[in-house]
């Protein structure tokens, strides 16, 4: 993530519990399929605010996020269990196979480049180790014309307005074990693939 999407995200971090409201349903699941999960060693990437830390019930868990304001703020739902670090998903200083489990929660529509922090998380990922992605992929039924609607602004917000799962290529080394559709036209989607 380039400087100015942190810069972005620094002055952005006031806002964020508005979108939380919007996105607290859709992490209710995601934490249900990942507290259902063997006890491990979890990689969030974007951990924004942290509001939603206290959900973690039984694993060890390293949030990080570019932006110092997002993780000043999300220290204050830390536990002795969490670790926060301001690094760039991109660009990860962990070891080879480090982690049981990557999570990305609206996360990979506002990175730089998509399929390199997939390789990353591929990279940090034990054999067997398991990606939990929460995002919106634009569908193909009319939903669609509203992404397309949003491209100009969604570059002043620095997120990806038209985003489709099929341009991952990353994702190819990864075998598909859920897919979990939120809604009734499946706007936004819960993806959990194992590491191949």
């Amino acid at each position: 993530m380039n400087t100015s999407t942190a810069n972005f995200y620094n002055k952005f971090s006031g806002f964020y519990p508005c979108v939380d409201l919007f996105l607290r349903p859709q992490k209710q699941r995601l934490f249900h399929e990942i507290n259902i999960l063997p006890s491990g060693k979890l990689l969030e990437i974007g951990v924004g605010n942290g509001s939603h830390l206290p959900l973690y019930k039984k694993h060890t868990v390293i949030g990080i996020d570019t932006s110092a304001n997002m993780l000043a703020i999300a220290r204050k739902n830390q536990s002795h269990k969490i670790e926060l670090i301001q690094m760039n998903g991109e660009n990860l200083f962990f070891e080879d196979q480090s982690f049981d489990y990557v999570v990305l929660s609206h996360t990979i529509a506002v990175v730089d480049h998509p399929d390199k922090l997939l390789e990353e998380c591929y990279r940090v990922l034990k054999a067997d180790g398991k990606i939990l992605i929460l995002n919106h992929f634009t569908p193909k039924n009319w939903l669609r014309y509203i992404d397309y609607s949003f491209l100009y602004f969604s570059k002043i917000f620095h997120f990806r307005s038209l985003f489709h799962v099929e341009s991952l290529n990353t994702l190819k080394k990864f075998t598909l074990l859920n897919e979990i559709n939120f809604g009734k036209f499946s706007y936004f989607k819960l993806l959990i693939y194992c590491k191949a």
